[in-house]
């Protein structure tokens, strides 16, 4: 299984990784730069939580490794990694349908609530990554 020992980096194809979930303790790295942004990581093995410019961008119970975000106004697609299963939660548009996908299969559509939260569920394990693709309807 492999961490983002530095907790939060750039990767060359310009997305970020991010997420420690071997930590024991809560760590945290604050006033990270990213194309312009702000970025705030808080991971231990209980949770990993992502905000940008303040605002909330995903959170896992228990805490997951990250590798690859990136986001746009209609997707956002990431791998992700950990020891066991976990729920993760994302912000996007408010109210908005959405369709997810792991490991290329379809969950289904989603909507967000009122705060633009989209919760689901990923099957972890065995060190293996699992990517996921939330695609707007």
């Amino acid at each position: 299984m492999a961490v983002v020992k530095e907790l939060i980096r750039t990767e060359e194809n310009g997305t970020i990784s991010f997420g420690d979930y071997e930590l024991n303790q809560k760590s945290k790295l604050s006033d990270y730069q990213h194309q312009g942004d702000m970025y705030k990581v808080k991971t231990f093995k209980e949770i990993t939580k992502l905000e940008r410019n303040g605002m909330f961008v995903y959170e896992s119970v228990p805490g997951t490794t990250v590798w690859n975000l990136e986001q746009n106004g209609s997707e956002m697609s990431f791998a992700v990694e950990g020891p066991e299963d976990a729920q993760i939660t994302v912000e996007l548009e408010a109210e908005t349908q959405y369709e997810v996908f792991i490991d290329d299969a379809s969950t289904g559509r989603m909507e967000t609530n009122l705060g633009g939260k989209l919760s689901f569920s990923v099957e972890l394990g065995n060190a293996a990554k699992v990517n996921v693709k939330i695609v707007k309807c």
